[in-house]
């Protein structure tokens, strides 16, 4: 018969000599580099954070055991360092031990980084600019973090750099703003309208399905909230368009970002954009919307085709309305069970047929709007 272990016997073993070791060369590790950060000249300390740099990236057990005052202090006093080099060391060890850390996010802006970050964010060196925008990016994804950053002044500053920096600089900058968008404790955060410009862009240009289009969305569905943020947005060449093509080819959650974004517009004022969303021919993806969108999409789409319908003719079937009969076909066809997902796809096949008569229609405008070559 087996007796049960003893108390103990099998549970927290004492460490083996060769763990007692290792433990030990690491926190002597520690002990070392933090005694150069605090005691060795500008040379000794770039160099120090260069190697907690290097550990970090390498082992999420080094990002826990740098994560104490000794080293995170010296650090951020290394960012307001009149020496590049010095703050860009500083930057890149700071931002290795936030990476998948959460305490070492909080415990970087306990010790007063994000004053220095803003700063930072004001360099005339490029590349400090851009790796402080990283910064705040990974600083802001704690929610503890957010309403710090929002109150320091960053947001004008991460839009410039949306509209200035490098390619990897907007996209950090969007998702740090996205970032600092979804904090609860500041809900209405204020975007300016110089964001509608990029954002448009790059949303034109990114998969309309990627968690970068969604970032995106959201902050131009944030900004068209005011009067120059929906003005800026219709006026923008292309931008009503960008926004019908994401709600067509978009995630769930781009296109309910998208799709409020124009029904802010033709809310506002349905006389001027009512035409200009017809024209970029949003009704096919606005259907489909109202059938597999959120329910908040589908909400929307379905007030948004009832504001463009013309009100100078009989009602027409939209919406709700066309669901209706679809869901109907689909029962006495299939049976009440297997009705939602036929009725989905009739409404997806008309939606498709609609948008190829679009296409095609647009051909032939086209077509018939070339110039003939002349005659040699």
């Amino acid at each position: 018969m087996c007796q049960n272990p003893s108390p103990g016997s099998n549970s927290n073993p004492n460490p083996s000599g060769e763990e007692q070791a290792r433990e030990g060369k690491k926190q002597a590790q520690v002990q070392e580099l933090a005694r150069r950060l605090a005691d060795g000249d500008v040379a000794a300390r770039v160099q120090a954070a260069r190697d907690i740099r290097k550990l970090a990236r390498a082992s999420a057990k080094a990002r826990s055991a740098f994560a104490v005052p000794a080293v995170v202090q010296p650090l951020v006093s290394m960012l307001p360092s009149p020496d590049p080099e010095a703050r860009e060391s500083a930057l890149l060890a700071l931002l290795n031990l936030a990476v998948r850390n959460e305490r070492n996010k909080d415990e970087i802006v306990k010790s007063g980084a994000v004053p220095h970050l803003i700063e930072l964010l004001r360099s005339e060196i490029g590349s400090l600019r851009e790796l402080a925008t990283a910064a705040v990016l990974t600083l802001s994804a704690s929610p503890s973090n957010k309403r710090t950053i929002t109150s320091s002044g960053a947001v004008p500053l991460l839009v410039q750099i949306l509209i200035s920096g490098s390619i990897q600089g907007k996209v950090d900058a969007v998702t740090a703003l996205y970032n600092l968008s979804t904090c609860k404790e500041s809900p209405n955060l204020t975007l300016p309208v110089e964001a509608v410009k990029p954002l448009l862009i790059l949303l034109k240009d990114s998969k309309k399905y990627s968690k970068f289009a969604e970032k995106a969305a959201a902050l131009l569905e944030i900004i068209s909230k005011t009067e120059e943020g929906w003005t800026s947005i219709s006026e923008f060449d292309e931008g009503i368009l960008t926004l019908v093509e994401t709600i067509e080819e978009g995630s769930l959650l781009s296109t309910e970002y998208a799709v409020g974004v124009l029904f802010s517009l033709c809310r506002n004022c349905r006389a001027k954009y009512r035409e200009l969303i017809l024209k970029e021919g949003a009704i096919p993806g606005l259907l489909l919307l109202t059938v597999e969108g959120t329910n908040k999409a589908q909400a929307r789409a379905r007030e948004l085709l009832d504001m463009l319908r013309d009100d100078s003719r009989p009602k027409r079937v939209v919406s709700k309305d066309l669901e209706t009969i679809v869901y109907d076909i689909a029962t006495r066809v299939d049976g009440p069970v297997k009705a939602p997902e036929t009725a989905k796809k009739l409404l997806r096949d008309m939606v498709k047929r609609n948008m190829e008569l679009s296409i095609t229609r647009l051909q032939l405008r086209a077509a018939s709007c070339t110039p003939k070559a002349p005659l040699i």
